[in-house]
């Protein structure tokens, strides 16, 4: 079942628009966009769907698509033959066709210049850190399982300070994962396409800006918050895990497909990586048949690192914004294809 809702206000001779808007039910499905259809005050007509191919006829009337992580694939856009814009409401956008968008000529939008979801996936990282350096998650299930379990954990318990951060991609994201790593007293190495300014490293404690192999000989905490592109697709495969000490940890808040997973679960299963962080995975969500639910020394969530209350309203407030722009005819931000 589909939920329509008519924003049109009586405000001219303006042409009312299609917004169909396709949140997947992992990530709050039509409870969320019913929430995002009451923030279009002008002339939009929203629909809300939980996957694109829901409402043939709404997608095939649609001006404006909005896409919280549900894939928006070439055939959709084939059949939505008076598309204008197609907005993601997140940072990422490896789930839309950006090669048959750009054969329309219709533009894809992030949201990436808000900041909306920077300050939460920060936060998010540093709790995966620090549950792996302080061991939570097997002190918490002994202590459930009458285990006084302080003997066997205590030699593999570390500090976060001394330590070296890397950071692959010193993006919004990163610097707030960098800015609260100096505050916890770890060196800063980054990769990414070019250094930072002199005075950009400097607040950030003297930043280093290394290449990806050199970064992950060097730290020992590997922190992802790069884009998904093919490219980087697999950007740690085995052959880059084996770079790495056998102390270090690996943290993605990114996406999934960034890592080869097969290749990490080896890594962790022989013992020559210490432990991983992982709140994304690929797919979403995961398979039973995933390696990494039972590897040793791994702390997991669902993808929360961008869905707190705060960080929804500021998603939701960025997407619709910049939905509201183009229907006003003004420049939209954040343009990726």
């Amino acid at each position: 079942m589909t939920t329509t809702t008519d924003s049109a206000a009586d405000t001219g001779p303006q042409p009312v628009k299609n917004v169909l808007a396709v949140v997947s039910p992992h990530v709050g499905g039509r409870t969320a966009g019913a929430a995002l259809t009451g923030l279009f005050p002008g002339q939009a007509r929203v629909t809300v769907v939980e996957t694109a191919d829901e409402d043939p006829a709404a997608l095939r009337a649609a001006h404006v698509l909005i896409t919280g992580l549900s894939p928006v694939t070439a055939a959709h856009l084939d059949a939505a033959p008076d598309l204008e814009l197609v907005q993601c409401a997140s940072h990422g956008f490896d789930y839309v066709d950006l090669d048959a968008a750009r054969a329309r000529n219709i533009p894809v939008c992030t949201i990436g210049s808000s900041s909306a979801e920077k300050q939460n996936v920060a936060e998010q990282t540093f709790a995966l850190m620090l549950a792996l350096a302080k061991q939570l998650v097997p002190a918490h299930t002994a202590l459930v399982e009458a285990d006084w379990a302080l003997p066997r954990l205590q030699q593999s318990l570390t500090e976060l300070s001394g330590k070296t951060l890397g950071i692959i991609g010193l993006g919004q994201i990163g610097t707030e994962v960098a800015r609260r790593a100096v505050a916890f007293d770890m060196s800063i190495v980054y990769a990414g396409p070019s250094p930072i300014a002199p005075e950009a490293a400097e607040r950030l404690g003297g930043a280093r800006h290394l290449s990806v192999d050199e970064l992950l000989r060097t730290a020992d905490y590997i922190s992802l918050h790069a884009p998904l592109t093919e490219r980087t697709r697999h950007l740690l495969d085995a052959e880059r895990l084996a770079l790495l000490k056998p102390t270090a940890f690996v943290i993605n808040t990114a996406r999934g497909a960034l890592i080869d997973q097969d290749a990490l679960a080896d890594a962790l299963e022989a013992g020559t990586l210490a432990g991983a962080g992982l709140d994304v995975f690929d797919p979403e969500p995961p398979t039973a048949a995933l390696r990494l639910l039972k590897a040793p020394n791994v702390v997991l969530s669902p993808h929360v690192a961008g869905v707190t209350r705060e960080t929804l309203v500021r998603i939701a407030l960025a997407a619709v914004q910049n939905v509201l722009d183009h229907l006003a005819g003004k420049a939209v931000r954040d343009v990726v294809s």
